[in-house]
This record gives C-alpha cells, structure tokens and sequence, in this order.
C-alpha cells in the first residue's frame, strides 16, 4: 500500500468516525434502534481503516490527525448543522487543533 493510499484511507475513516459520532446525537443513549445502528455502522469502518492505514503511517501521526481531524470537523458540523454556540475561544481551539495535526504532519516529513 502506498503512502498516499493509507492517507486516503485515513480521510475514509475520519468520515466515518464523524458520521458515527453525528448519530450519536440521535441515538439517545442508545434507545433509539436507527440512530444506534447507524453509530454502530459508522465506528465499526472507521476503526477498520484506521488499522489499515497503520500499518503504512506512523501510529503517533495517524491517530493525531484521526483525532484531531475528527474532533475539528465534529465541532464545526455541531456549529453549523445543530446550531451550537459559537465562541471565540471554540474557534481558538479548533484552529489550534489544526496547527498541531500540521505540526505533526511536518515533523513526519523531517
């Protein structure tokens, strides 16, 4: 698998993950049997290719960027889609999210 396959694989999973997670807001504790499902549907690819996409990225990058990515965009879709609360300091926050994930990426390149 080539480099740039695994972080194509990477991206899939973080979509997936952000997918899941955006069920859970419909899930309700897992009461409701669609919302769950979906969740369910989701994480289980999203922890899938993040596997697979390690066994070429290192781990320490590839869960950053999965995480960090992952937490960035979750919180812009509660911002935009769900109508949450937007502060300055949340946009601090994600930007450095941003800046970390990009350290690290540059860092993988030395």
């Amino acid at each position: 698998m080539s480099q740039a396959f695994a972080w194509l694989v990477l991206s899939t999973s973080i979509a997936a993950e952000v997918a899941g997670t955006l069920a859970l807001r419909y899930a309700e504790a897992f009461t409701r049997p669609l919302p769950t499902l979906a969740v369910g549907i989701f994480y289980t690819p999203a922890i899938w290719l993040m596997s697979i996409s390690v066994q070429r990225l290192d781990i320490g990058l590839a869960y950053a960027v999965w995480a960090g990515a992952g937490t960035a965009l979750t919180a812009l879709l509660g911002m935009t889609w769900f109508g949450e609360a937007i502060y300055a300091a949340k946009i601090v926050g994600i930007a450095l999210i941003v800046a970390g994930v990009v350290c690290l990426n540059l860092s993988a390149l030395a």
